[in-house]
């Protein structure tokens, strides 16, 4: 398999940005890992070995980028303002750094946005806010309003709340979406969620599903038996859903 290490200065984070390419041709996968989770953790987990075969015969080329979650979405000791603000910055990086990596390396048409748990929010976050870049979103497992409080999961913003927050909460923004075109882009995308019929964050999938509907977005929302929050879940689910 061919398997590449990228790294480079970020001109949108101002420090180093890490990630791995598995894969000569076929469908652009952008990969994002899990709350804090590394540019190496897809393959650390044995996901990438689960599609290997897809990845070999040329279906597939993954792109793993890094997550800077750590100094985002829980940096707990910045204002939550900074955070998001940080957040905007890592979402620049992928727009302007990852996805031209991408589109020189692969001249493919096809591109999607994947992730697990909270790489999940971040596939289906960047997807929603630009759907014209890409053709399918596979979110396992996903968290997709980071105000939600359920079990230990808390308001990663502590109360606060802006604009900011609003354009990258997706099911706040959606509700309100009335853009001709970029509804009409969402109906074009291959829309698949994937949640636990026991995780925590099942009633969020739903209230996207309901927001979604109500669009008359066409999708895929399928419940897994059990919690389905691990690594040994996503290998089951990414071989039939990827």
């Amino acid at each position: 398999m061919n398997r590449e290490y990228h790294r480079w200065w970020s001109p949108n984070l101002h420090r180093d940005m890490e990630l791995l390419v598995f894969g000569h041709a076929g469908a652009k996968v952008l990969v994002f890992p899990t709350r804090g989770g590394r540019f190496y953790e897809y393959e650390n987990l044995g996901l990438v070995n689960s599609i290997a075969h897809k990845i070999n015969a040329g279906q597939l080329q993954l792109y793993c980028v890094d997550s800077i979650d750590i100094e985002s979405m829980y940096c707990f000791w910045a204002h939550p303002a900074g955070r998001i603000q940080r957040h905007q910055q890592y979402e620049d990086y992928i727009l302007r750094e990852v996805l031209p990596l991408m589109a020189q390396k692969n001249d493919h048409p096809c591109t999607i946005s994947h992730g697990c748990s909270l790489g999940a929010y971040h596939a289906a976050n960047i997807v929603f806010r630009h759907p014209h870049l890409f053709n399918k979103l596979a979110a396992f497992s996903g968290r997709f309003d980071l105000t939600w409080q359920v079990e230990s999961f808390s308001d990663l913003f502590e109360g606060f709340y802006n604009d900011n927050v609003y354009f990258h909460t997706p099911t706040h923004y959606l509700v309100n979406l009335n853009c001709p075109q970029r509804l009409a882009e969402l109906a074009n995308t291959d829309l698949l969620f994937i949640i636990g019929n026991q995780d925590p964050f099942l009633q969020n999938n739903h209230t996207l599903s309901h927001i979604l509907n109500h669009k008359g977005l066409n999708h895929r929302m399928i419940e897994w038996q059990g919690r389905a929050h691990r690594g040994r879940y996503w290998r089951e689910m990414v071989p039939q859903y990827l």
